[in-house]
């Protein structure tokens, strides 16, 4: 017997929401999310949309979307919880990862380790 496997992150239901919004304009294609070297503190989140995922990039199925996660990022996202939020100033992706150690004081960058798994 095989047990399922966990997903690598996961999604709230307004940033799902949200998700389902941007892409229903497009006729097909995912939402990516990853990291890249840049900022003060050292790593910035990153959102794209692509036709296909990548080889190594992991899909992920979550409350009704499916998005894909950048193969060279994952390390860093596990555990990661994509949230949308508006307030007053400002509509946009949070993304609250366990994997985050700091972040930079205008909340651009953030440093991030890999994950740790279980042996």
């Amino acid at each position: 017997m095989t047990r399922e496997r966990p997903k690598a992150l996961s999604l709230t239901d307004s940033a799902a929401d949200r998700v389902k919004e941007l892409m229903a304009g497009r006729d097909a294609g995912y939402l990516r999310v990853g990291v890249k070297n840049g900022g003060c503190a050292g790593m910035e989140y990153v959102m794209d949309y692509v036709t296909e995922p990548d080889a190594l990039d992991e899909r992920v199925d979550d409350k009704g979307v499916s998005i894909v996660v950048d193969g060279k990022s994952l390390l860093f996202l596990l555990g990661s919880v994509i949230d949308y939020e508006t307030t007053t100033l400002h509509s946009k992706f949070v993304f609250r990862n366990p994997n985050e150690t700091d972040a930079c004081g205008c909340g651009e960058s953030v440093t991030l380790v890999p994950a740790k798994l279980d042996s």
